[in-house]
């Protein structure tokens, strides 16, 4: 029977007590995590969101009539306790903040009974996330779950006290705006007042933080939730959470710099980790060349190597085809692995035609330096000779090769390095490597749409000195952008945008949108810009991907508090769902059934 909390004031969480408070009464509240029964005695660990405090049921002090409540204990059980601060009568348990006291009850309240929880509510268990996700209020319960939710909270408290101190509003963006059909697709909300005509759930602010440039307010920041209904994967949330910022009057290193001691700072406050200032800074170009991706780890090398030159003469048609049809020869070193299984080897295979390899050549370095090689046969002694060297190969070296145009080759060992991190231990959760990327193409060809579209978005300035390629040679147009990667992620990405009308107006004509469609789609912007408009620059983290690499978590799941699955549903509460005719009818919508043939 549930008791009622009338009379009693909670004075501490578990662990706000100490050693400091021996002797003291106190009154704590939480959960049942564990119940010992030792006869004489009964020990209960008591579980709140600070942590566990042992609980120590004395007959001689709480009664006989709290000792038999006391034994009813079972796990999850919502319980008050008012006591005694003492010190532990057992062993000092060192793994606890409150493992040299106890608190001897005096008096006990079941505020709540509960069932048999479907799995344990303990840390790292094994049981599937789909369980965990359909009973997510017990899974939010667990010590770990509930470190990284709190971390978040931590995250976002200390990004809005440093920005604030740093001159930055925060500004709220409407939820129902406008739908811009440049980039991902939009989640549509049918309007009732407006029949057939459709509100768009924001992608991001950016627009909106834009006019706010322009309407004088200098410096903007919003912890912003955005939607994107994107293509099944399996880390992307169709809703999710950006750190925005807009900033006027600035060019790429002003918004650096405060960004840079925004990372410093949270990294201190909360991990005690120093981050080493000014963080290294890579053009795009290079990060391609050297990693394969533009968001590179710097955890480990196994950098890819071009040995385009080297091979070009060679009788392996795989390579000379791949060079006479515009692409690249490239290499990664695999140090060590040179005594990999043939299994293992076809695996990496297997893994690189995922990313759009053909296949993979490789060089197997014995101990005794000789080669095994899937294309000897095709190479002289000497070719051979020179490849290995050009790849630093050593005894008991694994070389890998791509050969394709350069987008494949890029993708195919950019993941394959990392793969082979992976399963070579190299990827060290504590250790934090930043890199800025930046001067991104401005454009990238799309073969779907068959014309060049924005790599960021259509307000990106190009850089200065390219401005005159524009119209002759877009794809060679570099943009300032930048972004903020961290261990192979990118956290965040930013740009300085467009002011200048005329600019901005050669820009629509490179992706190929007539000034009706631009007006159709941007003229609220393009109006704003009419009257006055400083140049700014801005910068937007995701958030949940932050809050993961700080928390050492794989999963953006286990930061959110209730998150969706790989095909955005939420398993706690069933949606999306159904809804009632009568609000279909309200909305005007009416719901056709497929039509399947006989």
């Amino acid at each position: 029977m549930a008791e009622s909390m009338v009379g009693l004031k909670r004075s501490h969480r578990c662990t706000e007590v100490s050693s400091a408070d021996i002797g003291k009464k106190v009154t704590v509240m939480g959960w049942v995590a564990k119940r010992r029964n030792l006869g004489a005695l009964i020990f209960v660990d008591l579980r709140d969101r600070s942590g566990i405090l042992q609980i120590l049921f004395d007959e001689n002090i709480i009664g006989k009539e709290g000792f038999d409540k006391a034994y009813t204990l079972r796990n999850e059980f919502v319980i008050a306790v008012e006591g005694e601060v003492v010190k532990r009568s057992g062993a000092v348990n060192e793994s606890l903040k409150t493992g040299d006291i106890e608190i001897a009850a005096k008096t006990l309240r079941i505020l709540s009974e509960s069932e048999t929880p479907p799995f344990p509510i303990e840390e790292n268990i094994q049981t599937k996330e789909d369980i965990r996700l359909k009973y997510r209020c017990l899974d939010l319960r667990r010590p770990d779950i509930q470190s990284n939710i709190i971390m978040r909270s931590k995250v976002a408290t200390l990004t809005r006290a440093f920005l604030a101190k740093e001159g930055f509003l925060e500004i709220e963006t409407p939820m129902l705006t406008k739908s811009t059909p440049e980039g991902a697709r939009d989640y549509l909300v049918p309007s009732r007042i407006h029949p057939g005509k459709f509100y768009a759930l924001p992608q991001s602010p950016q627009l909106f933080k834009q006019m706010l440039m322009c309407s004088g307010y200098d410096r903007y920041m919003q912890i912003a939730r955005c939607f994107r209904d994107e293509d099944l994967r399996a880390d992307r949330q169709p809703e999710f959470t950006q750190i925005d910022m807009e900033l006027s009057f600035v060019d790429v290193d002003d918004v650096i710099d405060v960004n840079e001691r925004l990372l410093a700072y949270l990294f201190k406050e909360v991990l005690d980790v120093d981050v080493q200032l000014p963080i290294q800074r890579m053009t795009w170009q290079e990060a391609m060349d050297r990693f394969g991706s533009d968001k590179p780890d710097l955890r480990f090398g196994m950098e890819l190597q071009n040995v385009s030159d080297i091979v070009k003469d060679c009788g392996f048609g795989v390579f000379t085809g791949a060079l006479e049809n515009g692409g690249s020869v490239r290499g990664i070193n695999a140090k060590g692995q040179g005594s990999m299984p043939r299994k293992k080897i076809d695996a990496l295979v297997d893994f690189a035609k995922g990313y759009g390899a053909k296949g993979l050549a490789y060089i197997a370095i014995h101990e005794d330096g000789s080669y095994k090689s899937s294309f000897a046969k095709f190479m002289t002694e000497e070719q051979m000779d020179a490849l290995v060297k050009a790849m630093d190969g050593e005894a008991g070296d694994l070389l890998l090769f791509a050969a394709d145009r350069n987008k494949i080759v890029w993708n195919v060992l950019g993941a394959l390095r990392v793969e082979l991190a992976g399963q070579m231990g190299l990827l060290d959760k504590s250790d934090y490597k930043f890199l800025w990327v930046t001067e991104f193409p401005q454009f990238e060809w799309s073969d779907e749409e068959e014309r060049y579209v924005a790599m960021h978005h259509p307000f990106t300035m190009p850089m200065d000195e390219d401005l005159d390629m524009l119209e002759t040679n877009p794809g060679a147009v570099r943009a300032k952008a930048y972004d903020i990667v961290l261990n192979g992620t990118e956290i965040g990405g930013g740009s300085v945008r467009i002011h200048q009308a005329d600019v901005q107006q050669r820009m629509f004509k490179a992706l190929g949108l007539t000034d009706e469609v631009a007006n159709e789609k941007f003229g609220f912007l393009l109006d704003a810009f009419k009257y006055g408009v400083p140049p700014h620059a801005g910068l937007a983290y995701g958030l949940d991907r932050l809050v993961m690499l700080m928390a050492k978590r794989d999963s953006i799941r286990d930061v959110i508090a209730f998150p969706k699955v790989k095909d955005a549903s939420c398993l706690l509460t069933n949606a999306p769902d159904v809804v009632d005719a009568k609000q279909l009818d309200e909305l005007s919508i009416k719901i056709e059934e497929e039509k399947t043939e006989e």
